[in-house]
């Protein structure tokens, strides 16, 4: 069966394919193997994650490039989290991804990449302990969510946007719990958080409280304070460093055999 759904080749990107129109979409048996594939694709996650200890996602553009002071700032604020305890999870991508991946790495905690297959942009970072690839973004973000604590935006693009406004979404809807969102740079968020007030806010779109799921900070040592004030709040306990990158290691080992054994690329 596993080898069925590794056959499935599609023309472009995976998800593009699931997401055809209607009129245009293959036959029926290839759709039913897709979400074999998919329900793989979220077991190897889970499988690869669960041990990974309490951590923090950390999202903004793949386009910052390595002399960008916000790329030095997510290399500082990857560096803090995982001295302190904390996994560091991204999208395993280039710019301020591969910053906080790099900041993780050899840092003391687990550094993750939750790479995405894209037509552009995407390459895996090279500082990652446990690095995932994904065909479906909704699983990858599945991911996101599931393990992490907490969520650390830095300025980016759409992608940043979508994965910042689906989580608030969840916060707000009560689908989790009320994690920390913290924003990196006020220039770039401020006018965001503005706007919020003044037409989401003004046109009664959203409750008085909802702006306030979010803070805005400028710096690494912020970012830290407050992940340790969620931690303690919610009873978390940084895991003991080495071991959870030890442990990690060889879970992301033991899965890359079983698959080899099984025929997955």
């Amino acid at each position: 069966m596993r080898r069925a759904i590794n056959n499935l080749k599609p023309s472009g990107i995976a998800e593009k394919e699931l997401l055809r129109h209607e009129a245009e979409r293959p036959q029926m048996h290839s759709e039913s193997w897709r979400v074999l594939r998919i329900q793989s694709e979220v077991v190897d996650g889970f499988e690869a994650l669960r041990e990974l200890g309490p951590a923090v996602s950390v999202f903004g553009s793949a386009r910052t490039p390595q002399t960008h002071a916000l790329y030095k700032t997510a290399q500082e604020t990857g560096r803090l989290l995982s001295a302190h305890g904390f996994a560091v999870v991204t999208g395993g991508g280039p710019g301020i991804m591969e910053a906080a991946n790099r900041g993780a790495y050899k840092a003391g905690s687990p550094s993750v990449g939750l790479n995405i297959e894209l037509p552009f942009e995407q390459h895996p970072n090279p500082y990652q302990d446990i690095s995932l690839e994904n065909r479906y973004f909704f699983v990858r973000k599945l991911n996101f969510v599931k393990f992490s604590f907490a969520f650390v935006y830095f300025p980016g693009g759409f992608g940043t946007f979508d994965e910042f406004f689906e989580v608030v979404t969840l916060v707000q809807t009560g689908k989790i719990e009320h994690f920390p969102l913290i924003l990196v740079g006020r220039h770039f968020w401020q006018p965001l958080l503005d706007w919020m007030r003044q037409h989401m806010l003004g046109g009664n779109y959203i409750s008085d409280a909802d702006p306030d799921l979010v803070r805005i900070v400028d710096s690494p040592a912020e970012v830290l304070a407050l992940v340790k004030h969620a931690a303690k709040a919610q009873g978390l306990k940084p895991r003991n460093l080495r071991q959870a990158v030890a442990v990690a290691k060889a879970k992301a080992q033991s899965e890359s055999q079983a698959k080899a054994r099984l025929g997955k690329p």
